[in-house]
């Protein structure tokens, strides 16, 4: 149970904080003595600690990425989002890349053609959602078959063409090797950067 005390307050004009009328004297002496208002955000912090609370708190941080020094409340979505040294992947074969060279990159990927298994036609990468909603499923090189040969036809030829899972599965572990090295490089790079910044 909680007991009521009479006793008044008063507030300090360093820290602003309501003590005891009994012990501001003492307080005050001690707090313009040991701490220090934090100029960014109003935190009391002990006058030892001042510059390491800015530097760990306040300080702008460079990322570790592109080298870009920015508020520490922004590194995340920096580092998520905006960071031209981000790794991100080709939307036409899941590559990965730094966003930075992702429109070169995809300018000739996307340029690049694949056959398309319904009418025998080679089809852009980029054009090819289109001409999926749009294709009429008729080889163009024909004269026009009977339907059911037609169907027959292109269920054997998408059978034919389409390729083994081996080379899907060397394609991943190609993407995961090589998203790895980019880690690996970057973290070496970063170390290698601050030990020459050390020296």
């Amino acid at each position: 149970m909680a007991i009521a005390s009479d006793e008044t307050t008063c507030i300090c004009n360093h820290c602003d904080r309501a003590i005891p009328s009994s012990n501001i004297d003492l307080h005050y002496a001690y707090c313009s003595r040991n701490l220090e208002k934090c100029k960014v955000c109003g935190e009391m912090v002990p006058k030892k600690h001042a510059e390491e609370h800015f530097l760990n708190t306040h300080a702008p941080v460079a990322c570790s990425l592109c080298r870009e020094t920015m508020e520490r409340e922004i590194l995340a979505i920096h580092k998520g989002e905006n960071c031209p040294q981000r790794i991100v992947t080709c939307e036409f074969c899941e590559f990965p890349l730094p966003a930075i060279d992702l429109a070169e990159h995809q300018e000739v990927c996307g340029n690049r053609t694949e056959l398309c298994h319904l009418c025998n036609k080679y089809v852009r990468l980029r054009e090819r959602y289109n001409h999926e909603t749009r294709c009429p499923g008729i080889p163009e090189n024909t004269a026009g078959p009977s339907r059911d040969v037609r169907t027959t036809e292109r269920e054997q030829g998408a059978s034919r063409r389409q390729p083994p899972e081996f080379s899907r599965r060397r394609l991943l572990y190609t993407i995961a090797i090589t998203g790895v090295a980019v880690v690996l490089g970057s973290l070496f790079f970063q170390r290698k950067t601050e030990a020459a910044d050390g020296h």
